[in-house]
């Protein structure tokens, strides 16, 4: 099974799903077009409030990322592989921004902060092989 929320963390149950729902997405475990698990069934295999889950669903649906359809359940929909993707580089840019901001507080130059950037990702490239494929 593709969804394990954890009841011990302080992140609510709704939101893990629908972070282990766009991950999932993401990664290609559940491709566009795909159905998700339903609702009931997905509440029994967890042992969780059927209406976690169908609130999960909501806010997916809302986000852009599945449709609910009446009857039939839910489905991925053809560019929600996109939209993940897009709200990963807006998450992205926001800590990217912080650090920056960050940096000029504490009496950092342009060029400094970019020799920064580029070293840390030079020792990411060493250090992590994979770094180089992952790239977007």
């Amino acid at each position: 099974m593709l969804y394990k929320p954890n009841p011990s963390s302080s992140v609510p149950i709704y939101v893990q799903l629908m972070e282990q729902v766009k991950h999932a997405i993401e990664t290609g475990a559940v491709r566009p077009g795909e159905q998700l698990p339903a609702i009931r069934r997905l509440a029994e295999a967890l042992v969780i409030n059927p209406n976690t889950i169908s609130k999960a669903y909501r806010e997916l649906e809302h986000e852009g990322l599945i449709e609910l359809r009446q009857g039939s359940g839910a489905f991925v929909v053809e560019r929600a592989e996109v939209k993940v993707r897009s709200e990963r580089l807006q998450d992205a840019q926001q800590t990217v921004k912080a650090a920056v901001k960050r940096l000029v507080k504490n009496g950092f130059k342009e060029d400094q902060i970019r020799r920064l950037f580029e070293a840390e990702l030079d020792k990411l490239r060493e250090d992590v092989p994979m770094f180089q494929q992952t790239r977007e």
